[in-house]
């Protein structure tokens, strides 16, 4: 019998060639090395590859790269994807093609400046992703002529505000206090601090910007993007349409000396009393005058069992003198010394609202990786009209309740009124302006890693949340969009987010704005690349 006679034969013979050639042929690309040879095959600076700001999993130095922008290592676990590559940017040029490479390969873009997403949403997905980080894009040009300042996205607060105080000791800018915060996420989210009640946010003193969008386009300054957009990224948070490259502020004056303080009361020593007239005195007072509750549980020194101790954390522009005669006549009850009061520069109380211990160097405001980072989760309410005595003593035992010391619930009251009751709802896309007196942030801590434990705490922090519904805002219950909180909502993974889909989270977040929101969106970014789970979506 010939051998082309028997088939079974043939068809082995067949098979056996086949599987060689596909042994023999190379291994297929993997996405992260397809990604890095996308990057080279884009226009590149002076010719040097694009690939050379990019690391991927396979490179020693990636977990590093990775870790050094991750605030909350809840999102640092084993079980959290990880991105395909970080690409460090160190020109536009790099942005650009990181941009084109992620529509090539359906990669979507996470742009991470500082890392504090509270949900972790500049530096995870739950679908393949690229980190484009903008840490080495952190250049700051002050022009004291002009009392202007151009400031880089990647750029933190605390280099901010070293720079500023280089130049004057009556400069300031009106943003947060955590010094490690990245200028493109604090400002495009709106970016309060303990000024807001002299000047307002820092959006309200951000007079220009420029952003690229999903084409690789640069937009130099707000007449180019459009005063739409310009508004839109002052409070919608510029990750929604673009890449903010820099933002130009204008500087604000302070007095060459303020004055800080920190008082502690528990419960015994009048916690109640005070916390009920602080809310009627705080937004009121003099606008120079700014002062945050710190309210936590505690063991009691004396007896067993827990009480409330609340801090009462001020910052005064001017000197102790004028500070003492305002709390006398508005707030006797706080009994404030001259013993209690210290008089600093404004850039030495920068490190005092930083928790830094007392007289360290300003130098430390440049530190931007924190090596004590653990696992939290962080919410916020706005209230709108003073809680009772009676509230109070139950949103104190709540706290007790839910706080398995050493771990605990605890809150920030910051108080609103002064300059931000001044402004218009729909002067930028930051909604929460007139007829808040406060704005909580929650807070809830751990310090050990494990899923059982993340979903302890976690049912905790949102119960004392739920608990808290009858004294904060309704419908919508409002909250602040740079204190991200998925519990109010997301979107599916993709570009299929809608508007009514993304409606729960864009009430909560921009109420009235939200629509107006959605609308640039749609002009803008009409494909929707610039997206997460709770971003703006388009209309369609």
């Amino acid at each position: 019998m010939k051998f082309w006679s028997r088939p079974l034969t043939f068809l082995i013979i067949i098979i056996y060639l086949i599987i060689q050639q596909v042994n023999s042929s190379p291994p297929s690309l993997s996405i992260p090395e397809h990604f890095l040879r996308c990057l080279d095959t884009q226009p590149s600076d002076h010719g040097s590859p694009n690939s050379r700001t990019a690391v991927i999993p396979t490179n020693s130095s990636f977990s590093t790269n990775l870790m050094n922008g991750v605030r909350n290592l809840r999102f640092a676990s084993v079980s959290t994807r990880k991105p395909e590559a970080i690409i460090a940017a160190v020109t536009e040029t790099h942005i650009r093609a990181t941009i084109s490479c992620c529509k090539l390969l359906n990669l979507e873009l996470r742009i991470r400046s500082g890392g504090h997403d509270y949900e972790g949403f500049s530096y995870t997905s739950p679908v393949p992703f690229v980190i484009l980080d903008m840490y080495n894009l952190n250049k700051i040009d002050i022009n004291m002529k002009d009392e202007t300042v151009w400031i880089q996205s990647g750029a933190s607060l605390g280099q901010l505000y070293y720079n500023i105080a280089s130049k004057s000791k009556v400069h300031a800018f009106p943003a947060g206090v955590c010094p490690k915060v990245g200028a493109g996420g604090h400002f495009s989210g709106g970016g309060f601090g303990n000024l807001m009640r002299k000047y307002g946010l820092s959006i309200d003193h951000i007079i220009d910007a420029q952003i690229m969008d999903a084409n690789g386009k640069v937009y130099r300054n707000r007449q180019a993007m459009g005063e739409d957009v310009f508004w839109a990224i002052r409070g919608g948070g510029g990750g929604s349409y673009g890449v903010i490259l820099a933002w130009k502020i204008k500087l604000v004056r302070v007095p060459e000396k303020v004055t800080v303080f920190k008082l502690e009361r528990t419960v015994r020593e009048g916690a109640v009393d005070l916390v009920h007239k602080w809310q009627q005195v705080a937004p009121v007072i003099d606008r120079d005058l700014f002062i945050r509750l710190e309210i936590k549980p505690i063991n009691r020194k004396i007896s067993k069992g827990k009480t409330i101790k609340v801090s009462f954390i001020g910052m005064f522009l001017g000197l102790p003198e004028r500070l003492l005669n305002i709390t006398k006549q508005s707030f006797p009850e706080l009994h404030l010394t001259k013993e209690d009061c210290m008089v600093k520069k404004w850039i030495e109380s920068s490190v005092f609202w930083a928790n830094y211990p007392e007289k360290a160097p300003i130098e430390l405001l440049l530190k931007r990786v924190s090596t004590n980072e653990y696992y939290w989760k962080r919410t916020s309410d706005f209230v709108q009209a003073p809680i009772s005595k009676q509230g109070l003593a139950k949103i104190f035992q709540t706290m007790i309740d839910h706080s398995p010391l050493p771990r605990r619930v605890w809150m920030q009251w910051n108080p609103w009124g002064g300059k931000m009751a001044e402004i218009a709802s729909d002067a930028t896309a930051f909604v929460h302006r007139g007829g808040n007196v406060f704005m909580i942030e929650h807070f809830m801590n751990w310090y050990r890693p494990g899923d059982e434990l993340e979903e302890k705490f976690l049912a905790i922090a949102r119960s004392f949340k739920e608990a808290m519904a009858p004294f904060v805002s309704k419908n919508p219950r409002e909250a602040f969009f740079n204190y991200r909180d998925v519990d109010i909502g997301i979107t599916t993974p993709g570009y299929n987010a809608t508007y009514e889909g993304a409606k729960i989270y864009g009430d909560s977040y921009f109420k009235g704005n939200y629509l107006r929101l959605v609308k640039i969106k749609a002009r803008f970014d009409r494909t929707n690349f610039f997206r997460s789970q709770q971003g703006i979506p388009v209309l369609a």
